[in-house]
């Protein structure tokens, strides 16, 4: 990828059919529309994306992304469905599939997990703006800073020690003020930007076989829905206005968090 052309950028929402903690959750109504709808909306939204597709395995979520406007152009082989199946091998199947039938090659993959909604598309958009600048990455992926710093906070039981705590990490013996610790920022899954050379030979762990820069989101943004407590709470701090999703016709109450990072 260069800046002599606008790059190839494939957005990939895998949805597997079979969620356990949180039944049918791909497709739950979320403020409106079905919990997948919103990842089809951003990508809609970001011209950067030059296409989006649902790689899933259920008949049933595919026809809902039909329905509100989405790709879904293959069910997901039963080999690449499983519980234990790794995400390098999903992404690489949706990249190879849409080149093969478009006989055209991407620059980029966005991978963008359903169950992590709350996305703005000026932030995809950066992504692939600083993938495209700075050819030493790999990938450009979501991070925040939790509300709590875990290096001054973090225990664990302590077996050789009858289960007293002992401190997680070994950086924080001494600290008594979170202002006395380095800033801790998070992996949030919101969203991953790779160039699709690093996806055609990722293995199984993109963060130790690349090299990768992160793009900073407010912490409000970094859900990943996988229970029945985090739906409701995601779905409270739209309603409150603390989440902005673009696409949604939100009660004049609310208001607008903008990122201005």
């Amino acid at each position: 990828m260069t800046d002599q052309h606008p790059p190839r950028v494939l957005a990939v929402i895998p949805a597997r059919g079979g969620s356990k903690g949180l039944p049918g959750k791909n497709i739950r109504p979320m403020w409106g529309l079905p919990l997948i709808a919103h990842s089809v909306r951003a990508a809609a939204l970001t011209p950067e994306v030059t296409r989006c597709v649902v790689t899933t395995d259920s008949a049933e979520i595919a026809d809902v992304v039909r329905t509100h406007g989405g790709e879904a152009p293959f069910l997901r082989p039963a080999e690449l469905a499983a519980d234990d199946t790794p995400m390098a091998p999903v992404v690489r199947h949706a990249l190879e599939w849409v080149e093969r039938e478009e006989g055209v090659a991407y620059d980029a993959v966005l991978l963008l997990d359903p169950t992590s909604p709350a996305r703005v598309p000026s932030q995809l958009a950066r992504a692939v703006r600083r993938l495209t600048t700075n050819p030493d990455l790999d990938g450009v992926i979501s991070v925040s800073e939790p509300t709590f710093n875990p290096v001054w906070v973090g225990v664990r039981p302590d077996a050789g020690r009858g289960g007293a705590l002992s401190r997680f990490f070994d950086s924080g013996t001494g600290v008594t003020r979170r202002q006395d610790v380095d800033r801790f920022l998070r992996i949030n899954g919101n969203f991953y930007l790779w160039r699709s050379d690093f996806v055609r030979r990722l293995q199984a762990s993109w963060f130790d076989e690349g090299t990768h820069e992160g793009l900073e989101i407010p912490e409000a943004q970094a859900f990943s829905i996988d229970d029945e407590y985090e739906f409701r709470l995601i779905e409270a701090l739209i309603g409150a206005g603390l989440i902005t999703l673009p696409w949604l016709d939100v009660p004049d109450t609310a208001t607008a968090t903008e990122d201005r990072r």
